[in-house]
């Protein structure tokens, strides 16, 4: 059965109806139902999506635990009469035998086809028969079964008295139980998460860039933010912002939605500031100073949370004590908001609190200070307000709303809010939503001096590159098409030749195909989701505080020395007779000298125009203001001076080095707990290493699979290692044919932590050879005799890589099934193709990279690289001119913000293999000449993607490869020029793993795929003529390593010293 209805919930809520309604004479807040002889909750058509939710419908969900539309519930004290439609009755069913504290009977509908029943009539008679009957009496409701109904009715000879029954149903929705918390707790968690890491931060970045963009607009990019689009466009939610919640790592996206339109609004809205949630944000440009107001409403399963700020550009001291007064009133409130306390006393309370701070706001205080909020976003039974008498209880959910209107500042209105949502306990209520509360998260500070003066300069224009030839001398392609898959032919005939100028022409068709497409793509998505989504997005006022008053200094700032507080992370500097504090992070370095009898301590500080690097960027407060760039002191006390610059230089360490470990660790989330398998032993793979390797001695431990994922025991048991299935991206199985080890690689969504550090990959392996014994010893010899060739040998060494083999790409697909039965979603394992390999430099050591169905990986030793295809916008492949050795291959992906990789030094031999192969996979590609610098260029890119595809996108990088061979004279520069890039291996600290092991050059792999033909020719071609080279250069550099000269210095002429071609400032000279 498709849906499978709660029984032990629905007779615990049923049970609490029916007690509520037996003791309600006893009871306020059910004392409408202590006259009714039964209760009558009819349910028509669903509403439509943009209309709230109906008291009536809440009731049904809660009740039952789903919505059924076209349905009426008839409550007697000693049964409940249902009449619903026939697939609904078979739902409800369930209900009838599961032990419910009264019978229930279900009056089924005919079918449209089939002939009517008597359900309406039986079920009208069952309603008469009452005196007095309670229902919603306000909800207006539509339908065939209403209008049937309503016709019955009026035919009917007696009608009972009917009385309203709000108060009742809101009673039994206010008070939540622990299941309901814990679903607002996440609605909660949503919205808290929303607002901190995307709405707040783009709101930094449109006053930072003062970027022109409207209220509707902004607020539709915080909607998108759950994901957009329909069908083969769709997008799902943002992870980049959700992953950085708190335990929202298995959250049901399909149940989450918005309450309503996000509300912003500033000093341009036209309709002027409104608190309310039906206010709307208007389709005026945003304001680049005064007040901002922020609006955030988020429904999961059914349950809402909501929260609300204000911003304000330049405050006055009147607003700042406005808000700071907010703070103070809220905190006020959540200690009043408990168990037994009335809902005007709460209102009361709030107002008599603000007469006191600041009488003159009293007339501008709002009228209720918040109202009830669970499945429906504002319950009207639960406002507080001056006229609410009901009691508050423990387990309710109240949105608490505290503001002001109708303030002036210059001339001109505006208005204050703080709202959160609260859950009220015993004690003191529990704020569940949080973030972006405080004074210095709120209060932006900018410079206006010269406002008037000056003026945003205008986005450099994106210029278009001179479109590149394809390479017109590489290697002849040695490829052929063999049923769908890139496969290499050692052939050299003529009638290949032909053929391979067929593909070549396919390939740039279909590369033309592929940027159409790509453009149009690029088009489409960015201008319905508007501006960029830079990656300095988040950046802002970064404040520091030392210390909240001088009360809090430390007693050894009264002797005006100079003071290092770790605790504080300050430095306590005696300037002009004052201990003046300041902060770790307002300091860039200390030094110290010594000259005659005196020791100088000189302390710089962080001042616009000294940073250099990634910290270029980094926003000041005010940057036209005036800085102290550093400060000098003197003194007699040398080994003073010595203990103070030590402690202010490993303090400043240690700073830095723990945002540098919490910036590392802020994408890693926290795993549910693994479900063991129970009833029967889990599948288990023996004698198995874990990479990243455990602490501790090397041993091998044993891999299980559990209900819903894996886990690495090792030896003793004395570590383990869980790895969910639900965080499982891709699974590879990668066979020990030509290889010294056989793996199952799993790469995950989101890092776990091992040991101490993070990990986006865990690999399973076992050594395929047999290496416990020396081969070589007398204790082998003795069996081999008659075996001198070792023949036998290598055949129990084959039989022995099959069997492995054998059992580990079993345990992959065992683990696959396991996956797929846990989390709905198919996991098949992928294994690397070896013939479509290449190699290259992806990190620091020439790798050799092997492609799969889905990714291009390589998982033989760490760091081990898994780029995902369909992440991909466009491959750059570079340096691709005659004469040069090697290529590089940049992969940009489709998130703009990741930082593109760079696989350096791919054999040029193997250029016509990796564009067919990406040709198959339906990658766009380039080609150039030269290296590109990507950062500036992502840079420009992600200020506007829509105006980067408007200019023609990637049409700058010269289009698709395949095209025409160039003119050598168009190619002229020589290989020397390129020298210095020729060997360059750039690799981003952040990609590369922290287990990372040496690794050795893997140029000389024999089983490199850049060994094409036979050595017989009937005439050299240039790519022969190169290989043969290759070899001599190779074999004198042999020659020279066994005579002791490790210098490594080849014979030929050097490069110069400047390469005139080279566009990539990051390339490092190597020793050839």
């Amino acid at each position: 059965m498709a849906v499978q209805l709660n029984a032990p919930v629905f007779n615990r809520r049923l049970k609490q109806v029916l007690d509520a309604w037996n003791n309600a004479s006893n009871e306020s807040d059910y004392s409408t139902l202590a006259d009714v002889d039964a209760i009558f909750l009819p349910a028509g058509d669903p509403n439509p999506e943009d209309e709230p939710i109906r008291k009536g419908v809440a009731f049904q969900t809660w009740f039952l635990g789903y919505e059924f539309p076209s349905t009426f519930m008839l409550f007697f004290k000693d049964r409940i009469c249902i009449l619903c439609s026939a697939s609904k009755a078979k739902i409800l069913s369930q209900l009838k035998n599961s032990g419910a504290p009264v019978a229930i009977d279900i009056f089924v509908q005919a079918k449209a086809k089939d002939p009517p029943t008597d359900a309406l009539s039986r079920f009208l008679e069952a309603y008469i028969s009452n005196t007095r009957v309670g229902t919603l009496t306000k909800e207006a409701r539509s339908g065939k079964l209403i209008d049937q109904w309503t016709k019955a009715l009026d035919a009917a000879d007696k009608k009972p008295a009917l009385a309203e029954i709000a108060p009742a149903v809101s009673s039994f929705l206010a008070v939540k139980d622990d299941d309901e918390l814990k679903v607002v707790r996440t609605a909660a968690n949503l919205t808290s998460t929303l607002l901190t890491y995307y709405a707040v931060t783009k709101l930094e970045t449109i006053l930072d860039k003062e970027s022109k963009i409207s209220h509707e607009a902004f607020a539709q990019l915080i909607e998108t933010r759950l994901g957009y689009g329909e069908g083969d466009n769709a997008k799902g939610p943002d992870t980049k912002v959700w992953s950085k919640g708190k335990g929202l790592t298995d959250v049901d996206w399909a149940s989450t939605e918005f309450c309503y339109t996000p509300i912003i609004q500033s000093q341009t809205t036209s309709s002027g500031y409104d608190l309310s949630p039906a206010a709307d944000s208007s389709s005026d440009d945003i304001a680049h100073k005064g007040v901002f107001l922020m609006s955030l409403g988020m429904r999961y399963r059914n349950y809402c949370a909501n929260v609300g700020r204000s911003f304000i550009v330049d405050p006055s001291k009147e607003q700042e004590s406005i808000y700071a007064l907010l703070l103070s009133l809220q905190s006020e409130m959540l200690g009043k908001l408990k168990d037994g306390v009335v809902g005007r006393e709460v209102y009361q309370h709030a107002l008599q609190y603000v007469r006191d701070k600041k009488p003159e706001l009293e007339r501008h205080f709002a009228k209720n200070v918040g109202h009830g909020i669970g499945m429906e976003f504002r319950d009207s039974q639960y406002m507080l307000s001056a006229k609410n008498t009901r009691k508050l209880h423990a387990g309710m959910v109240f949105n608490l709303v505290l503001g002001f209107t109708d303030l002036e500042h210059d001339g001109k209105k505006y208005a204050l809010q703080l709202v959160d949502t609260v859950q009220v306990s015993n004690e003191k209520a529990i704020c569940l939503t949080s973030g972006v509360k405080s004074i210095k998260d709120t209060m932006f500070f900018l410079n206006q001096d010269d406002e008037d003066d000056v003026k945003s300069a205008p986005a450099p224009a994106k210029k278009k590159a001179p479109a590149t030839k394809a390479n017109g001398n590489a290697s002849p392609a040695k490829n052929k098409m063999a049923g769908g898959k890139v496969l290499r032919n050692k052939t050299r005939g003529a009638a290949q030749e032909e053929a391979i100028q067929t593909a070549a022409a396919k390939i740039a068709e279909h590369q033309r195909e592929l940027h159409q497409r790509l453009q149009g793509d690029g088009l489409t998505k960015y201008s319905e989701g508007g501006g960029g989504t830079g990656r300095n997005e988040g950046k802002g006022w970064k404040r520091f505080q030392s210390y909240k008053g001088e009360a809090a200094l430390p007693k050894e700032a009264e002797s005006l020395r100079i003071f290092v507080d770790r605790k504080a992370q300050t430095i306590i500097l005696p300037i002009h007779g004052f201990a003046v504090p300041f902060h770790i992070n307002t300091i860039k370095n200390v030094s110290k000298n010594e000259e005659g009898d005196f020791t100088y301590l000189r302390v710089n500080f962080q001042t616009p125009g000294q940073l250099a690097g990634k910290k270029e960027d980094t926003p000041f407060e005010d940057p036209d203001a005036t800085f102290i760039r550093s400060v000098t002191y003197r003194s007699a006390d040398g080994h003073r001076f010595d203990t103070l610059s030590k402690q202010i230089t490993d303090l400043k360490k240690e700073v830095n080095k723990r945002e540098q470990q919490k910036k590392e660790m802020a994408d890693v989330i926290e795993q549910e707990s693994l479900v063991e398998m129970k009833g029967r032993r889990p599948t288990k793979l023996p004698e198995v290493f874990i990479r990243p390797a455990l602490d501790g001695k090397r041993l091998p431990g044993e891999v299980e699979i559990h209900q819903n994922g894996l886990r690495y025991q090792s030896p003793m048991g004395s570590q383990k290692v869980d790895i969910l299935f639900s965080n499982v991206k891709h699974l590879f199985f990668q066979p020990c044919d030509h290889e010294l080890l056989v793996i199952i690689h799993i790469h995950l969504k989101a890092p776990i932590i091992i040991g101490k550090k993070k990990a986006h990959d865990v690999q399973f392996f076992r050594e395929a050879s047999d290496v416990q014994f020396d081969e070589t010893g007398n204790r082998k010899r003795k069996y081999r005799y008659g075996d001198e060739d070792e023949l036998e040998l290598e055949q129990q060494e084959r039989k022995r890589r099959q069997m492995v083999n054998k059992e580990f790409r079993s345990f992959s697909e065992k683990i696959a099934e396991a996956a797929t039965a846990s989390t709905g979603d198919t996991l098949e394992p992928d294994i690397p193709f070896r013939e479509l390999s290449f190699e290259g430099v992806p990190f620091r050591t020439n790798v050799r990279l092997q492609p799969t169905t889905e990714c291009l990986v390589h998982l033989s030793d760490p760091p081990f690289l898994v780029v995902t295809l369909a992440d991909i916008e466009i491959a750059s492949l570079e340096r691709v001119q005659f004469g040069l050795k090697q290529f590089d291959m940049v992969l940009i992906f489709r998130d703009f913000t990741k930082t593109p990789l760079h696989i350096n030094s791919i054999p040029s031999s193997q250029l016509d293999d990796v564009k067919q192969w990406l040709d198959s996979v339906d990658i766009p590609l380039s080609e150039g000449p030269v290296n590109l610098n990507w950062g500036p260029i992502m840079k420009t890119i992600n200020e506007d993607p829509y105006e980067f595809f408007q200019q023609g996108g990637w049409s700058f990088l010269g289009g698709a490869g395949g095209r025409e061979e160039s003119d050598a004279d168009e190619m002229s520069d020589s290989e020397s020029e390129f020298e210095a890039e020729d060997e360059q291996s750039e690799s981003s600290a952040g990609e590369e793993s922290a287990y990372s092991e040496d690794g050795s050059d893997a140029s000389d792999d024999e089983g490199s795929g850049s060994d094409f033909g036979s050595d017989e020719s009937e005439g050299d071609d240039w790519d022969e003529l190169e290989k043969k080279a290759a070899r001599a250069d190779k074999k004198q550099a042999d020659v020279r390593r066994v005579n002791g000269d490790e210098s490594d210095v080849d014979e030929r002429p050097k490069a110069k010293s400047k390469p005139k071609a080279k566009a990539n400032g990051n390339a490092k000279n190597k020793k050839r």
